[in-house]
């Protein structure tokens, strides 16, 4: 293994792939470069991102971390892709069907190009996989726990990052808002998950850009009544419902914000997911017992001023107080001196986490 191994990161999408290189020490990771590909086609995107990796005279990684969305009920630690491990996941792909089939197609195209190549799998369940019973059973009849039916979480890898870049400084009782085209929560204790809003799917929790949280299983009976397929369900739950589906116009935070002033439907969208934020960080600092930390993160929690106000403006019962000005400049602690709870912005960095996965293995022997 080279002294100072060169790690690519791979985030691999059904509509495009991320990919990071990194230069690796025992104690650190020094980003080299990024990319972002926009194709339909995971195998075309993938061979692209290398390509352009590879014409820009970067060097050629020692080894890959593919950032996986599900693990299934058997995999949550990152481990080495081999074949026992690809086709478990294979087996998997009923629990996230519209992210594990792309994902495996990035680990294949790599593979293509560098065949003897160390590949990691680094699952985004992870962080969650020690939630407590109470909150990792779903109610429903134990058998089908015993299937693999229950709360996995999602944005692990997020969330992982959150709590080891912060630290002592997320103190006890915490709450991280991964808000952005899909959107989650955790609670965590003492650095440890002890309850987050995703379940068996990312499609649970509060509404998203166009994924409808959870649902009334009712109301997905009485559609299946009246006529509609479960493909009909799956894309509307996914792709045509939250802040889409309720502004009949964009599934994006920013131009919602931007014409809700002159456009009702924009409004309420807007409003909807700012009530469903808040609600969410009511119950889980129930959960917690009480709130020390909320920090906010992901591309809506990191950028978008007026989200994080609005959601903020009525937890003053949880010692939440923010700083207008302070959250205006989206400045690292946007909480007012006189706020109990700590209220913070960071901006995440998912494939730092994946390139620190990979090191541990390198490093590890």
């Amino acid at each position: 293994m080279a002294e100072s191994p060169i790690v690519l990161c791979v985030n691999g999408g059904s509509s495009s792939v991320k990919v990071g290189l990194f230069r690796l020490t025992s104690e650190t990771e020094t980003p080299l470069a990024a990319e972002v590909v926009e194709s339909q086609d995971p195998d075309e995107g993938m061979q692209k991102a290398l390509d352009n990796l590879q014409n820009r005279g970067l060097p050629a990684p020692d080894a890959v971390g593919h950032r996986l969305v599900h693990g299934g009920p058997n995999h949550a630690r990152p481990q080495r892709i081999d074949a026992p491990l690809l086709a478990s996941l294979r087996l998997a792909v009923p629990f996230a069907p519209l992210h594990l089939p792309a994902e495996i197609r990035a680990i294949e195209a790599v593979a293509i190009r560098y065949p003897r190549l160390l590949q990691i799998a680094c699952f985004d369940t992870g962080f969650h996989r020690n939630l407590p019973p109470v909150s990792k059973h779903l109610p429903l009849p134990r058998a089908l726990y015993e299937q693999g039916i229950r709360r996995y979480g999602f944005h692990g890898l997020s969330y992982e990052y959150v709590v080891s870049t912060l630290g002592s400084d997320l103190k006890r009782r915490a709450i991280i808002a991964h808000l952005g085209s899909g959107a989650s929560m955790v609670a965590v204790e003492g650095g440890a998950a002890v309850d987050t809003t995703m379940g068996l799917t990312p499609a649970g929790g509060f509404m998203m850009s166009s994924r409808t949280g959870d649902l009334d299983p009712g109301v997905l009976f009485h559609l299946l009544d009246i006529g509609y397929s479960q493909n009909d369900l799956v894309r509307m739950v996914n792709h045509e419902s939250g802040l889409l589906g309720i502004s009949g116009t964009s599934a994006d935070m920013r131009t919602l914000l931007a014409r809700r002033a002159s456009d009702d439907r924009a409004a309420l969208a807007v409003e909807m997911f700012c009530y469903q934020v808040r609600k969410t960080i009511g119950s889980l600092t129930a959960a917690l017992g009480g709130l020390d930390t909320l920090v906010f993160t992901g591309g809506i929690g990191e950028h978008a001023a007026p989200v994080r106000g609005e959601v903020c403006e009525r937890l003053g019962h949880l010692g939440v107080v923010i700083d207008s000005a302070r959250n205006a400049r989206s400045e690292a602690v946007i909480s007012a001196a006189e706020s109990a709870c700590i209220v913070r912005v960071i901006a995440t960095d998912e494939q730092r986490i994946i390139a620190r996965h990979v090191g541990r293995v390198l490093f590890s022997g």
